[in-house]
């Protein structure tokens, strides 16, 4: 089975509260996730020490057991930075 495009490889939290995303099809993306902030799930997210400590598990970026985002929407709602094309 091929691993989807969407999967998450790695990731780093920037301080401006974007997500700096590789994802399985070597795409690197910038999400901002800033608009998060503003819904009550993620209002954790506001605090920038707990938002940087984002990471990449199970295909997703999760902070901790109970915030993480759909892959999906990370894949569709970043900007694609450095020319990447997709095969």
């Amino acid at each position: 089975m091929k691993t989807p495009k969407w999967i998450v490889k790695e990731v780093k939290a920037n301080e401006d509260y974007t997500l700096s995303l590789t994802f399985a099809d070597g795409a690197k993306k910038i999400y901002n996730a800033r608009p998060l902030l503003e819904k009550a799930i993620y209002a954790q997210l506001a605090n920038l020490a707990f938002f940087l400590k984002a990471h990449a598990e199970c295909g997703t970026v999760v902070w901790n057991d109970e915030i993480d985002i759909a892959p999906e929407h990370l894949y569709e709602c970043s900007t694609t930075v450095g020319g990447f094309q997709a095969a």
